[in-house]
This record gives structure tokens, C-alpha cells and sequence, in this order.
């Protein structure tokens, strides 16, 4: 394999996949000779699409996922005009790619991959985190004939379009609430998605196929498909139940789990780790800066890479001025973003602070009235982003006053966070 440009320690080679955003290349680590991917964004394209945002918070949340059916991130880097999401390599390719010359599988074999699909889903359903895009393109079959589950939460890196056509353009694994517009619950329509899957593995083509769009999306709204003569009952009524066209009543991963014909032979995923806090330091450090004018000066003197994600959004709108006076921190949090400002509230009670909320996800906290002459002036303000509904992280910044509060401050919160005060609620 031909390797050429290096980013940062790995080397990339030969371009493995490619889409509207970004492209996927294989790569090797340098230090410990392991095979990589790096899914490459086009910064510019990201921003133009004002998706920065969403970006930021989804990659965010992919790297809280931990498990052997999922893809995993293990760290991001990126340039003044890229940004790399260096991932797990899985080598076996793309099950589509094993259907294409397969046509259909055993019942055995399509079962074992049905049921890491939904370990998988299950998993991420349970941390707030959808797919959106399930579909054979987007699973994937590592070195031991297991199944891994690719761009989980990366919605954002598909454009409003691309949900309407797979690769033989029409949107079959997709369901009936999100054809029509409606707005819809991210478990469901992935629960949809497993159940074409589930119908494709099975019987060798696609449960909905029309040359006419409006007729296939009359076909999918109504859920009208034909099993193969060979389908078991027990496959059709579990395929019955996934490929409900009305959401409330499709069935949940929950009852999929205790299905008669999903758990024969079933064999839960192992070797998850426990509940962690997980590092997004690469993530969000990259996003600190953006808002500003960046100076000539300070773009001559920028790096060439900027491990961590650190300067991500380094363009002509960035602002560093101030940026020795200011101090700031940041914190995870295993709770929502009420209960995480609850903490805050907390903690600046501690410090002897007042807390004054700017909007449901930001505060700043200054001395009461009353103790202005004790306490020197201080501009502290503290904002929670949502990563998954219940993982969250705070950044703290201090414009101006004390840094000995600020301290006080971050060290109390930290504490609170982690169950050690007994101030906490």
C-alpha cells in the first residue's frame, strides 16, 4: 500500500470511501505501525453549511461511544483548512459490498449481523444518540466476521438531501415520518432502517423498489412489501413489527431484544466499559476561538497542524485579543444541562458569587451587592453545551478579576460534579 502525506503521526495512504463532505483514506500510525482510518472534512465546506456547530457537538458525542459493534474515534486533528477524524480501521469492507456478490445470507449469519446492528443501536439509543443513515453502506465487517456500525451521530455531515438516496438512488432504508417532513423520533426511524436491513439480509433485495419516486414513497408510507415465500414466521412477524409505518406503534429495541427469533443464539455484546467521563478536550478546544478577526501577525506565526482540535476555526473572523488576560477551564458533566447549571449555581454559592442566567444554557456569576468591597471584581461566565442529553460540557471563562475565585470557583464545581461535596444537590 502507497502511503504519502503525513498528519500528524500517521501516514495516509489510498482513498478508501468518499462523500458529500468528506473523504475516508487509510492511514498508519507511525508510533505503533496500527492501521487507521481518517475521514477528512473540507473545513470551508463546513462552515459555508454552517454546521460548525453541529459538527462539533456530534463528533463530540461519538467519542463517548465505547463498544465493540461501534466504530471508534481516537482523536481529531486538524489544519488551518481540514479537519481528521482519525477512527478505527475495520478491514472486511462494507456489508453492502458483501450482499453485492452474496446476494442474500443464511438465516444464521443474517441473524448474528441483525443482532450486533441492534446491540449497537440499543447502545447509542440509550446515550441520545441516533443515526439517522442506517443501511449496509454504513455497516461495516472487521477481520473476525463481526459487525461495526460507522458515522454514528454524524447526521450533520449529510446534507437535508442525501437521506433520499442510498447508492442506487432511492430511499429505501428510510422511514415513512421522515420522506414526508414530519418531524420524527430519531429511535424510531432507526428502528425502520434495521428492519429493511433485517428484510434485504433475509431475501436478497430490498423490502421497497420503484422506478417511479412518488410510487415508492406510496409503498413506503403504506408499508407495502412482500415477504419471499422462504421467510419463517417468525422472521415475518418481527419484520412486520420493525417496518410499522406508524411510529408509536413500531416496535422498540427494547421488545426487538426479547423477540423469540432475534435471540436464538443471541450472545450480548461484551467488553463495554463502564460509564466514563469522557476526554473531549480535542474536540473542543478547536471551537474555543471562533467570533473574532485574526491578526497578519498571528496567522504567520500559526503551526502547520494544530493537534487536538486546538485552532480549528483558524480563518479571518477569529479574535485573539485578550487572550492573556483570560483565563479559562472546562468541565464534564454526566448530567442534563438543568441539572448541570443547578450544580453551577452551587458552586458559586460556595465561592461566595451570585449567579445571573443569560439563557437557559449560559450564567455569569459576580459578588452579591453587598459583598463588592470584599470581593474585588470579577467577570466569570460559565456556559453548558449539550453533548448527549446526559453528557454535557461546561466551559468557563474569566474576562477579568481574582484568578484566586475563579479557582475557588472551577475547584468547587469539580467537586460538585463528582459527588464529593456536600454542598451538592
Amino acid at each position: 500500500m502507497g502511503y504519502g502525506v503525513c498528519v500528524g503521526k500517521y501516514q495516509v495512504g489510498r482513498t478508501i470511501g468518499e462523500g458529500t463532505f468528506a473523504k475516508v483514506k487509510v492511514a498508519v500510525n507511525t508510533d505503533t505501525g496500527q492501521n487507521v482510518a481518517i475521514k477528512i472534512l473540507d473545513k470551508k465546506m463546513v462552515l459555508e453549511n454552517k454546521l460548525m456547530q453541529q459538527v462539533k457537538r456530534e463528533i463530540s458525542a461519538m467519542k463517548l461511544l465505547h463498544h465493540p459493534n461501534i466504530v471508534r474515534i481516537y482523536e481529531v486533528i486538524a489544519t488551518k483548512t481540514k479537519i481528521y477524524i482519525v477512527m478505527e480501521y475495520v478491514s472486511g469492507g462494507q456489508l453492502s459490498d458483501k450482499m453485492s456478490y452474496l446476494r442474500m445470507l443464511s438465516e444464521k449469519e443474517a441473524r448474528k449481523f441483525f443482532q450486533q446492528l441492534i446491540d449497537a443501536v440499543d447502545y447509542c439509543h440509550s446515550r441520545g444518540i441516533y443515526h439517522r443513515d442506517l443501511k449496509p453502506e454504513n455497516l461495516l465487517i472487521d477481520s473476525k466476521g463481526n459487525l461495526k456500525v460507522s458515522d454514528f451521530g454524524l447526521s450533520a455531515l449529510r446534507k437535508p438531501g442525501d437521506m433520499l438516496s442510498t447508492a442506487c438512488g432511492s430511499p429505501s432504508y428510510v422511514a415513512p415520518e421522515v420522506i414526508i417532513h414530519k418531524k420524527y423520533e430519531g429511535a424510531a426511524a432507526d428502528v425502520w432502517s434495521c428492519g429493511v436491513v433485517l428484510f434485504e439480509l433475509l431475501a436478497g433485495f430490498l423490502p421497497f423498489e420503484d422506478r417511479n419516486t412518488t410510487n415508492l414513497y406510496r409503498k413506503i408510507s403504506r408499508a407495502q412489501y412482500t415477504c419471499p415465500e422462504w421467510f419463517t414466521t417468525g422472521q415475518r412477524k418481527l419484520i412486520s413489527r420493525l417496518l410499522q409505518p406508524m411510529p408509536r406503534r413500531r416496535v422498540k429495541v427494547s421488545e426487538i431484544l426479547e423477540d423469540e427469533w432475534f435471540r436464538v443464539d443471541y450472545e450480548p455484546a461484551t467488553g463495554i466499559p463502564n460509564e466514563e467521563v469522557a476526554n473531549l478536550d480535542d474536540v473542543y478546544e478547536a471551537f474555543d476561538s471562533i467570533g473574532g478577526k485574526l491578526t497578519e501577525a498571528t496567522k504567520a506565526k500559526s503551526p502547520s497542524f494544530i493537534n487536538a482540535f486546538q485552532l480549528i476555526a483558524m480563518s479571518n473572523d477569529l479574535d485573539l485579543s485578550g487572550l492573556f488576560e483570560e483565563q479559562k477551564t472546562k468541565l464534564c458533566s454526566i448530567h442534563s444541562i438543568t441539572e448541570t447549571i443547578e450544580k453551577i449555581e452551587v458552586a458559586a454559592k460556595d465561592v461566595s458569587l451570585s449567579v445571573e442566567r443569560t439563557n437557559s444554557s449560559k450564567v455569569k456569576l459576580h459578588p452579591p451587592k453587598k459583598l463588592t468591597r470584599s470581593i474585588s471584581h470579577i467577570a466569570v461566565s460559565a456556559e453548558v453545551i449539550e453533548v448527549t442529553p446526559t453528557h454535557c460540557m461546561i466551559e468557563i471563562s474569566k474576562s477579568a478579576g481574582e484568578i484566586r475565585v475563579y479557582k475557588e470557583f472551577c475547584k468547587s464545581l469539580s467537586s460538585i460534579l463528582k459527588g464529593k461535596s456536600g454542598s451538592s444537590t
